[in-house]
């Protein structure tokens, strides 16, 4: 069926409610916006649903959420996982409730027993209560730090991480058998309720979650030295993050935390950023004002649905504000728990970090210092999930500590996800505990660039929205892929991994090996001088994205270098 007869039948059908109706009632000609919104199924992939919010097959609205949940609760079935049951959270965001609440429903008519949250969660606590209940899956309707437009539906299997292999692929086949919407089931709330099917959770999780964060501090005295005399300010940008971050930092003792009024309540509009992500300067706007005003050590935002940090810390030699990577946030409480750990006794035998590729290599130099296994998987958290995983199954390592360059990261097993609320505790008792040394987490972090190299790490995206535009990633992908470069920056390139194929070709001696990693749409260069850039088109949104890392003599040079090799990179992909 083309996009316009699928568009005529959403228009008819009664199936459809009438809001609907009418919203596409009101675009009959516009036919790009038309094409736009029917010429494609909203992509279910490996990780759930993420997309624009609006009437449409090609929308996040409650008819493709239900759709979705149908495909999942067939594979569930198949699994024989009904009588596990599935929990359910939500971040802020427009129309979260309503589609976590369509998906309990479409679960419990096909007598798989749902555990949703009564309100707003973060999703690293979805993660823990999959693992605490016992679930067979779990479900958390969030898009994450996407623009206010925009909402999503992320899985997750029983081990507490986002679906992985075979599981990502299963429930991929099997969302795509569902065709029509007369093959999805739904009932009605009450009716549920009374089969014992749609059970709401809350304060007991969120105690428990709570427990389990506590439990990974390292010098809870220190906390307690410095509660009066360290400052923090925090802005949840109107997400999930407010209740259980300010409940964790009081819980320490911190006393002086200073919330951010404007941004402190939920409200999917978001009404003070159009663009919820602690990556970006602009969130941080009203945080930095009140810091200034408090004198504040460090400056926090955590995303909607709070499992990404972004941070801020004073500059005491020039009194401004310096802004943190996720690699240099992610360093700072990496080298803290590695060294305290070691310092106290309390590392476990055979340590491990994780890291993604696209991550800083200065990981590398820090696990070496303290003798931790390093290892390295695909871009994503479940990633890293699946290593806790497989240490667990396989008995072979202790999982220490995980982290990626997009400002997420865990520390502990409570959870298999990244968590903005265990970056919060922990930053801030690194803070405390860099305080009693008289020192701010920015004379941390030279100390460290000073040890372990200048490194330093950029990303550049291309947007490139609709039909035309994902043919145009594509083709830069194939173009990359059939003539790659041989030098970037006055940088040798000594190898090519192309993760669809898994090989990685020696560009010197012409050896080909295995990446060792699962497939994926990813093209990484190896570079002369400790340099690499990384490429891969987005998961979740219409972009491709450039990654690089170099290492420099000094602060600044590395800043140059950095800044050289991202315009030869992209001057490269201008010119193919």
């Amino acid at each position: 069926m083309g996009y316009l007869e699928e568009y005529k039948k959403w228009c008819t059908d009664s199936y459809f409610d009438e809001d609907t109706r009418a919203e596409l009632k009101a675009i009959e000609n516009d036919d790009k916006e038309i094409q736009d919104r029917f010429y494609r199924q909203l992509e279910f992939g490996t990780g759930g649903l993420r997309g624009v919010i609006g009437a449409g097959t090609n929308r996040m609205n409650i008819y493709t959420v239900r759709q979705a949940t149908q495909g999942l609760a067939n594979y569930i079935i198949s699994q024989d996982g009904k009588e596990k049951g599935v929990a359910i959270a939500f971040d802020s965001r427009i129309m979260s409730p309503e589609f976590a609440k369509e998906a309990a429903l479409c679960l419990n008519a096909n007598g798989i027993k749902s555990y949703i949250f009564e309100t707003l969660r973060p999703t690293p606590e979805l993660s823990f209560a999959v693992r605490h209940l016992g679930c067979i899956a779990g479900i958390v309707v969030t898009a994450s730090h996407n623009p206010r437009e925009y909402n999503g539906y992320k899985v997750y299997w029983e081990d507490g991480a986002q679906i992985t292999p075979p599981h990502d692929k299963n429930i991929l086949a099997e969302v795509a058998k569902v065709t029509d919407f007369s093959m999805v089931k739904t009932m009605g709330e009450a009716e549920a309720k009374a089969a014992g099917l749609h059970q709401m959770i809350g304060s007991e999780i969120d105690d428990l979650y709570m427990q389990e964060l506590k439990k990974q501090s390292i010098h809870p005295e220190v906390i307690r030295e410095q509660a009066d005399n360290i400052k923090i300010v925090y802005t949840p940008l109107h997400g999930t993050g407010n209740l259980p971050v300010r409940r964790v930092l009081s819980e320490l003792g911190f006393k002086n935390v200073y919330v951010v009024k404007e941004q402190e309540l939920p409200d999917g509009n978001f009404p003070t950023v159009a663009y919820p992500n602690p990556e970006s300067p602009k969130a941080f706007e009203l945080a930095l004002n009140l810091a200034k005003e408090k004198d504040a050590d460090i400056v926090l935002a955590t995303d909607p649905d709070a499992d990404r940090l972004g941070v801020y810390c004073k500059d005491t030699a020039s009194g401004e504000y310096v802004s943190f990577t996720g690699n240099m946030s992610g360093m700072l409480i990496a080298e803290y728990i590695l060294r305290e750990r070691t310092a106290t006794g309390t590392m476990p035998e055979h340590p491990a970090l994780v890291e993604t590729i696209v991550t800083t290599d200065m990981a590398k130099e820090i696990a070496r210092a303290y003798d931790v296994k390093l290892i390295e998987v695909l871009t994503g958290f479940k990633y890293i999930g699946e290593q806790i995983k497989n240490f667990e199954e396989e008995n072979t390592f202790h999982y220490v500590f995980g982290l990626e360059e997009s400002y997420g990261c865990l520390a502990g097993t409570y959870a298999r996800d990244k968590d903005a609320c265990i970056a919060v505790m922990l930053l801030c008792e690194v803070a405390s505990w860099y305080k009693s040394k008289g020192m701010t987490l920015w004379d941390a972090m030279l100390e460290m660039y000073g040890r372990y190299g200048f490194y330093q790490e950029g990303l550049e995206t291309m947007t490139l929205k609709g039909m035309d535009g994902a043919a145009r990633i594509l083709e830069m992908m194939a173009k990359m892929r059939s003539n790659p470069p041989k030098e970037l920056a006055g940088r040798k390139v000594l190898a090519v991994r192309d993760y669809s194929e898994d090989t990685r070709k020696d560009l010197t001696t012409g050896e080909v090996t295995k990446t060792g990693l699962p497939n994926s749409n990813v093209l990484y260069y190896e570079l002369s001088n400790r340099s690499w850039c990384c490429v891969r088109p987005s998961g979740t949104e219409p972009k491709i994205k450039f990654y690089f890392g170099v290492v420099g003599d000094s602060l600044e040079d590395g800043k140059e270098k950095l800044e050289a090799l991202n315009k030869a990179m992209l001057d490269y992909v201008e010119e193919n």
